[in-house]
Protein backbone atom coordinates (compact mmCIF):
# COMPACT_ATOMS: atom_id res chain seq x y z
CA UNK A 1 0.00 0.00 0.00
CA UNK A 2 1.40 3.21 -1.06
CA UNK A 3 0.58 6.71 0.94
CA UNK A 4 2.22 8.81 -1.41
CA UNK A 5 3.97 9.77 -4.65
CA UNK A 6 2.36 7.78 -7.85
CA UNK A 7 -0.56 5.56 -6.79
CA UNK A 8 -2.01 3.12 -9.73
CA UNK A 9 -5.54 3.00 -10.86
CA UNK A 10 -7.88 1.48 -13.13
CA UNK A 11 -8.41 3.54 -16.06
CA UNK A 12 -6.35 5.39 -18.39
CA UNK A 13 -7.56 3.99 -21.43
CA UNK A 14 -6.04 6.91 -22.98
CA UNK A 15 -2.62 6.39 -21.89
CA UNK A 16 -3.12 2.80 -23.41
CA UNK A 17 -3.63 3.39 -26.49
CA UNK A 18 -0.67 6.02 -26.79
CA UNK A 19 1.03 2.88 -26.06
CA UNK A 20 -0.35 -0.29 -27.44
CA UNK A 21 -2.28 1.49 -30.43
CA UNK A 22 -5.67 2.52 -31.58
CA UNK A 23 -8.35 4.90 -30.94
CA UNK A 24 -9.97 4.90 -27.48
CA UNK A 25 -13.55 4.30 -29.44
CA UNK A 26 -11.50 0.77 -30.19
CA UNK A 27 -10.88 -0.50 -26.75
CA UNK A 28 -12.00 -2.29 -24.38
CA UNK A 29 -12.00 -1.44 -20.83
CA UNK A 30 -12.28 -4.67 -18.02
CA UNK A 31 -9.51 -2.56 -15.43
CA UNK A 32 -11.97 -0.96 -13.59
CA UNK A 33 -14.86 -2.14 -11.42
CA UNK A 34 -17.68 0.18 -13.23
CA UNK A 35 -20.83 -1.75 -14.54
CA UNK A 36 -20.49 -1.98 -18.62
CA UNK A 37 -24.53 -2.40 -18.44
CA UNK A 38 -25.27 1.28 -17.02
CA UNK A 39 -28.52 2.59 -15.54
CA UNK A 40 -30.62 4.32 -18.43
CA UNK A 41 -29.90 7.57 -18.60
CA UNK A 42 -33.84 8.55 -18.64
CA UNK A 43 -35.10 12.54 -19.72
CA UNK A 44 -32.90 15.36 -18.25
CA UNK A 45 -35.33 19.22 -17.53
CA UNK A 46 -33.12 22.22 -19.18
CA UNK A 47 -32.99 23.04 -15.26
CA UNK A 48 -30.82 20.29 -14.67
CA UNK A 49 -28.02 21.97 -16.44
CA UNK A 50 -28.56 25.59 -16.93
CA UNK A 51 -30.06 26.44 -13.21
CA UNK A 52 -28.22 25.91 -9.31
CA UNK A 53 -28.97 22.93 -8.03
CA UNK A 54 -32.18 22.74 -6.02
CA UNK A 55 -32.35 22.46 -2.32
CA UNK A 56 -35.38 20.01 -2.80
CA UNK A 57 -33.71 17.74 -5.19
CA UNK A 58 -30.99 17.92 -3.30
CA UNK A 59 -33.35 16.42 -0.10
CA UNK A 60 -34.86 14.27 -2.91
CA UNK A 61 -31.55 12.49 -3.21
CA UNK A 62 -31.21 11.80 0.10
CA UNK A 63 -34.08 10.27 0.81
CA UNK A 64 -33.85 7.98 -2.04
CA UNK A 65 -30.34 7.12 -0.34
CA UNK A 66 -31.66 6.51 2.58
CA UNK A 67 -34.10 4.31 2.07
CA UNK A 68 -32.12 2.53 -0.75
CA UNK A 69 -29.43 1.78 1.59
CA UNK A 70 -32.14 0.92 5.19
CA UNK A 71 -30.19 3.98 6.48
CA UNK A 72 -30.67 3.76 10.50
CA UNK A 73 -32.59 6.92 11.70
CA UNK A 74 -30.14 7.84 13.69
CA UNK A 75 -27.81 8.53 10.86
CA UNK A 76 -27.04 11.40 8.63
CA UNK A 77 -26.74 10.83 4.89
CA UNK A 78 -25.00 13.36 2.85
CA UNK A 79 -24.33 13.28 -1.14
CA UNK A 80 -21.03 14.53 -2.81
CA UNK A 81 -19.25 14.77 -5.86
CA UNK A 82 -17.86 10.95 -5.84
CA UNK A 83 -16.77 8.94 -3.11
CA UNK A 84 -12.99 10.28 -3.56
CA UNK A 85 -13.84 13.85 -2.98
CA UNK A 86 -15.19 12.35 0.42
CA UNK A 87 -11.94 10.30 0.77
CA UNK A 88 -9.67 13.58 0.18
CA UNK A 89 -11.71 15.10 3.26
CA UNK A 90 -12.01 12.35 5.79
CA UNK A 91 -8.68 12.29 7.71
CA UNK A 92 -10.04 15.97 8.75
CA UNK A 93 -12.65 14.67 11.03
CA UNK A 94 -9.91 14.00 13.49
CA UNK A 95 -6.13 14.86 15.28
CA UNK A 96 -3.56 13.12 13.31
CA UNK A 97 -2.87 10.12 14.28
CA UNK A 98 -2.59 6.39 14.10
CA UNK A 99 -4.55 4.74 11.30
CA UNK A 100 -5.11 1.57 10.55
CA UNK A 101 -5.96 0.27 7.16
CA UNK A 102 -5.64 -3.61 6.21
CA UNK A 103 -4.09 -4.15 2.78
CA UNK A 104 -3.57 -4.75 0.22
CA UNK A 105 -6.59 -2.40 -0.40
CA UNK A 106 -7.67 0.61 -2.41
CA UNK A 107 -4.94 3.32 -2.16
CA UNK A 108 -6.67 6.88 -1.57
CA UNK A 109 -7.50 5.99 1.46
CA UNK A 110 -3.88 5.59 2.70
CA UNK A 111 -2.89 8.74 0.30
CA UNK A 112 -5.41 10.99 1.75
CA UNK A 113 -4.83 9.83 5.80
CA UNK A 114 -0.70 10.47 4.85
CA UNK A 115 -1.33 13.74 3.09
CA UNK A 116 -2.58 14.80 6.40
CA UNK A 117 -0.36 14.08 8.83
CA UNK A 118 -1.70 10.71 9.62
CA UNK A 119 0.73 7.60 10.58
CA UNK A 120 -0.80 4.77 8.82
CA UNK A 121 -0.17 1.44 9.63
CA UNK A 122 -0.92 -1.77 7.11
CA UNK A 123 -2.98 -3.55 10.18
CA UNK A 124 -6.27 -4.92 10.63
CA UNK A 125 -8.37 -4.93 13.80
CA UNK A 126 -6.87 -6.95 16.69
CA UNK A 127 -3.06 -6.79 15.04
CA UNK A 128 -0.72 -5.43 17.00
CA UNK A 129 -0.04 -2.42 14.71
CA UNK A 130 -4.12 -1.24 14.82
CA UNK A 131 -4.27 -1.27 18.89
CA UNK A 132 -4.48 1.50 19.89
CA UNK A 133 -5.40 3.50 16.60
CA UNK A 134 -7.38 6.46 16.51
CA UNK A 135 -9.01 5.41 13.28
CA UNK A 136 -9.29 2.73 11.02
CA UNK A 137 -10.47 2.10 7.47
CA UNK A 138 -12.23 -0.83 6.06
CA UNK A 139 -13.08 -1.77 2.01
CA UNK A 140 -15.90 -3.92 2.33
CA UNK A 141 -15.70 -5.67 0.10
CA UNK A 142 -12.13 -5.22 -0.47
CA UNK A 143 -11.00 -4.06 -3.48
CA UNK A 144 -9.01 -5.84 -5.47
CA UNK A 145 -9.99 -9.47 -3.72
CA UNK A 146 -12.86 -9.05 -2.45
CA UNK A 147 -12.51 -9.90 0.84
CA UNK A 148 -15.71 -8.95 3.42
CA UNK A 149 -14.69 -7.81 6.83
CA UNK A 150 -17.16 -8.21 10.01
CA UNK A 151 -19.08 -5.89 12.05
CA UNK A 152 -17.06 -6.73 15.09
CA UNK A 153 -13.74 -5.76 13.40
CA UNK A 154 -14.89 -2.01 13.55
CA UNK A 155 -13.44 -0.39 16.97
CA UNK A 156 -11.21 2.57 16.26
CA UNK A 157 -13.08 5.98 17.68
CA UNK A 158 -13.00 6.99 14.24
CA UNK A 159 -14.60 4.04 11.75
CA UNK A 160 -14.79 4.43 8.16
CA UNK A 161 -16.39 1.64 6.16
CA UNK A 162 -15.86 2.10 2.12
CA UNK A 163 -18.93 -0.41 0.84
CA UNK A 164 -18.34 1.41 -2.88
CA UNK A 165 -18.74 -2.34 -3.87
CA UNK A 166 -21.27 -3.57 -1.61
CA UNK A 167 -24.60 -2.70 -3.68
CA UNK A 168 -23.61 -6.23 -5.16
CA UNK A 169 -24.68 -8.01 -1.42
CA UNK A 170 -26.45 -6.00 0.53
CA UNK A 171 -27.15 -8.16 3.12
CA UNK A 172 -23.53 -7.80 4.17
CA UNK A 173 -23.61 -4.27 4.15
CA UNK A 174 -22.16 -2.77 7.85
CA UNK A 175 -24.47 -0.08 7.48
CA UNK A 176 -25.90 -0.17 11.00
CA UNK A 177 -22.32 0.86 12.11
CA UNK A 178 -23.67 4.56 10.68
CA UNK A 179 -25.75 4.89 13.74
CA UNK A 180 -22.55 4.69 16.25
CA UNK A 181 -20.85 7.48 17.38
CA UNK A 182 -17.32 7.80 15.34
CA UNK A 183 -18.83 5.54 11.96
CA UNK A 184 -19.07 6.60 8.61
CA UNK A 185 -20.07 4.65 5.98
CA UNK A 186 -19.18 5.34 2.07
CA UNK A 187 -21.33 4.53 -0.71
CA UNK A 188 -20.32 5.13 -4.56
CA UNK A 189 -22.65 5.79 -7.28
CA UNK A 190 -20.39 4.98 -10.07
CA UNK A 191 -19.68 1.66 -9.46
CA UNK A 192 -22.86 -0.53 -9.79
CA UNK A 193 -24.86 1.59 -11.70
CA UNK A 194 -22.26 1.83 -14.37
CA UNK A 195 -22.07 5.76 -14.31
CA UNK A 196 -18.98 6.96 -12.90
CA UNK A 197 -18.71 10.24 -14.82
CA UNK A 198 -21.53 11.55 -12.47
CA UNK A 199 -19.47 11.92 -9.98
CA UNK A 200 -21.74 10.73 -6.91
CA UNK A 201 -21.37 9.15 -3.80
CA UNK A 202 -22.54 9.46 0.09
CA UNK A 203 -21.33 9.39 3.07
CA UNK A 204 -23.72 8.08 5.76
CA UNK A 205 -23.23 8.46 9.58
CA UNK A 206 -22.50 9.95 12.36
CA UNK A 207 -23.98 13.14 12.61
CA UNK A 208 -21.45 14.73 14.39
CA UNK A 209 -19.36 13.74 11.46
CA UNK A 210 -21.62 14.26 8.71
CA UNK A 211 -22.26 17.46 9.46
CA UNK A 212 -18.60 18.79 9.03
CA UNK A 213 -18.19 17.34 5.95
CA UNK A 214 -21.02 19.27 4.68
CA UNK A 215 -20.04 22.24 5.66
CA UNK A 216 -16.51 20.84 3.53
CA UNK A 217 -17.95 20.85 0.13
CA UNK A 218 -19.96 23.80 0.51
CA UNK A 219 -22.94 24.90 -1.30
CA UNK A 220 -24.24 23.18 -4.96
CA UNK A 221 -21.81 19.93 -4.45
CA UNK A 222 -24.08 17.94 -6.45
CA UNK A 223 -24.68 18.65 -10.45
CA UNK A 224 -28.44 19.06 -11.45
CA UNK A 225 -28.23 15.29 -13.84
CA UNK A 226 -26.77 13.61 -10.47
CA UNK A 227 -29.37 14.71 -8.97
CA UNK A 228 -32.08 13.69 -11.41
CA UNK A 229 -30.07 10.73 -12.03
CA UNK A 230 -29.13 9.16 -8.45
CA UNK A 231 -32.84 9.79 -6.76
CA UNK A 232 -34.31 7.47 -10.18
CA UNK A 233 -31.76 4.72 -10.01
CA UNK A 234 -31.85 4.44 -6.26
CA UNK A 235 -35.40 4.37 -6.52
CA UNK A 236 -35.54 1.49 -9.34
CA UNK A 237 -35.28 -1.74 -6.63
CA UNK A 238 -36.49 -3.57 -10.00
CA UNK A 239 -33.69 -2.92 -11.72
CA UNK A 240 -31.05 -3.56 -8.70
CA UNK A 241 -32.73 -6.98 -8.68
CA UNK A 242 -32.01 -7.71 -12.40
CA UNK A 243 -28.83 -5.89 -12.26
CA UNK A 244 -27.39 -8.72 -9.51
CA UNK A 245 -28.75 -11.85 -10.97
CA UNK A 246 -27.15 -10.59 -14.49
CA UNK A 247 -23.29 -9.75 -12.58
CA UNK A 248 -23.29 -12.76 -10.76
CA UNK A 249 -24.36 -14.95 -14.16
CA UNK A 250 -21.36 -12.84 -16.21
CA UNK A 251 -19.03 -13.09 -13.27
CA UNK A 252 -19.31 -17.36 -12.91
CA UNK A 253 -19.06 -16.81 -17.08
CA UNK A 254 -15.85 -15.05 -16.53
CA UNK A 255 -14.30 -17.26 -13.83
CA UNK A 256 -15.07 -20.35 -16.10
CA UNK A 257 -13.12 -18.84 -19.10
CA UNK A 258 -9.77 -18.08 -16.80
CA UNK A 259 -10.45 -21.33 -15.21
CA UNK A 260 -9.79 -22.64 -19.32
CA UNK A 261 -7.07 -20.92 -19.60
CA UNK A 262 -4.99 -22.17 -16.38
CA UNK A 263 -6.01 -18.85 -13.96
CA UNK A 264 -6.68 -19.51 -10.25
CA UNK A 265 -9.41 -17.32 -8.67
CA UNK A 266 -7.78 -15.25 -5.84
CA UNK A 267 -10.92 -13.24 -5.05
CA UNK A 268 -13.43 -10.24 -6.15
CA UNK A 269 -16.94 -9.32 -6.55
CA UNK A 270 -19.74 -9.16 -9.07
CA UNK A 271 -18.04 -6.31 -10.68
CA UNK A 272 -14.35 -7.45 -10.99
CA UNK A 273 -12.39 -10.70 -10.36
CA UNK A 274 -9.28 -10.85 -9.60
CA UNK A 275 -7.49 -13.67 -11.03
CA UNK A 276 -3.53 -15.85 -10.29
CA UNK A 277 -1.41 -16.74 -12.97
CA UNK A 278 2.83 -16.83 -13.71
CA UNK A 279 1.78 -14.89 -16.55
CA UNK A 280 0.01 -12.24 -15.60
CA UNK A 281 1.97 -9.73 -16.65
CA UNK A 282 2.29 -11.51 -20.59
CA UNK A 283 -1.13 -11.88 -20.74
CA UNK A 284 -2.17 -8.02 -19.76
CA UNK A 285 0.49 -7.12 -22.22
CA UNK A 286 -1.11 -9.50 -24.77
CA UNK A 287 -4.50 -8.33 -23.94
CA UNK A 288 -3.45 -4.89 -24.74
CA UNK A 289 -2.46 -5.56 -27.50
CA UNK A 290 -6.06 -6.60 -29.07
CA UNK A 291 -7.13 -3.24 -27.31
CA UNK A 292 -8.48 -4.84 -23.84
CA UNK A 293 -7.39 -3.22 -20.76
CA UNK A 294 -6.89 -5.10 -17.51
CA UNK A 295 -5.48 -4.43 -14.21
CA UNK A 296 -2.34 -5.46 -12.55
CA UNK A 297 -0.99 -4.72 -9.81
CA UNK A 298 3.09 -3.52 -8.71
CA UNK A 299 2.72 -5.84 -5.17
CA UNK A 300 1.67 -8.94 -7.08
CA UNK A 301 3.06 -9.92 -10.59
CA UNK A 302 1.29 -12.93 -10.68
CA UNK A 303 -2.38 -11.21 -9.96
CA UNK A 304 -4.63 -10.12 -13.40
CA UNK A 305 -7.67 -8.33 -12.24
CA UNK A 306 -10.84 -8.15 -15.11
CA UNK A 307 -13.79 -6.25 -15.00
CA UNK A 308 -16.90 -7.98 -16.22
CA UNK A 309 -17.60 -7.68 -20.11
CA UNK A 310 -21.28 -6.81 -21.27
CA UNK A 311 -22.83 -9.78 -22.42
CA UNK A 312 -22.51 -8.28 -26.09
CA UNK A 313 -18.48 -7.80 -25.22
CA UNK A 314 -18.22 -11.68 -24.10
CA UNK A 315 -17.46 -13.07 -27.42
CA UNK A 316 -14.70 -10.66 -28.21
CA UNK A 317 -12.87 -11.06 -24.58
CA UNK A 318 -13.30 -14.85 -25.33
CA UNK A 319 -11.40 -14.76 -28.54
CA UNK A 320 -8.65 -12.67 -27.11
CA UNK A 321 -8.36 -15.14 -24.06
CA UNK A 322 -8.47 -17.83 -26.21
CA UNK A 323 -4.90 -16.43 -27.64
CA UNK A 324 -3.04 -16.46 -24.48
CA UNK A 325 0.04 -18.64 -23.52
Amino acid sequence: MSAGGARDHGGGVDAAAAHHGGTRGDWLDLSTGINRVPYPLGQFDPDDWCALPDTGAHRRLEDAARRFWQVPREADVLAAPGASALIARLPALAPPARVAIPGPTYNEHAAAFAAQGWEVVEAAPGEPAALGAAAQVLVHPNNPDGRMADADALRAPLRITDESFCDLVPERSLIADARRPGGVVLKSFGKFWGLAGIRLGFAIGDPALIAPLRAALGPWPVSGPALRIGTAALGDADWARRTRARLRGDALWLDARLAERGAALVGGTDLFRLYRHPNARAWHAALAGRQIWSRVFPYAPDWLRLGLPAPDERARLAAALETLE
